[in-house]
């Protein structure tokens, strides 16, 4: 029998809390999303921010779940040439986005947006620390 491992709402706010503590050491406001194992949003918050943002946070979520994959790597390959993957269903190529795992399982993601993607990525990857 298989124990499947489930992101809870405790788990969520901690890793939210901890990519809020990164953004707010470099004094930078960013949406904060984070997703389920099926992508849903489970939480979320913004911060002196542009409304575009929240639906950026979300899809940088989304796509580090679905691809199981930091954005970094997509955001990598299309600037390396492989213009084909910003065809992909879902696909948004930027920084920000990184799959959140619990005991070697996929659990959720993370998605920041509002400031340079390299550093959404950083507070993405503080937040993912904290799980």
């Amino acid at each position: 029998m298989y124990d499947k491992k489930i992101l809870s709402l405790d788990d969520a706010k901690r890793v939210a809390a901890a990519a809020q503590a990164e953004a707010e050491r470099n004094g930078w406001n960013v949406v904060i999303a984070i997703v389920d194992d099926g992508g849903h949003l489970m939480y979320l918050q913004r911060e002196k921010v542009q409304l575009g943002s929240i639906d950026v946070a979300i899809t940088k979520a989304k796509v580090a779940l679905m691809f199981r994959r930091p954005t970094k790597f997509w955001e990598e390959t299309v600037a390396s040439g492989r213009q084909g993957y910003l065809a992909m269903p879902g696909m948004l190529p930027i920084e920000g986005g990184v799959p959140l795992v619990h005991e070697g399982d996929i659990v959720g993601a993370i998605g920041i947006s509002g400031v340079k993607s390299h550093e959404d990525g950083q507070i993405a990857a503080a937040g993912a620390a904290a799980l």
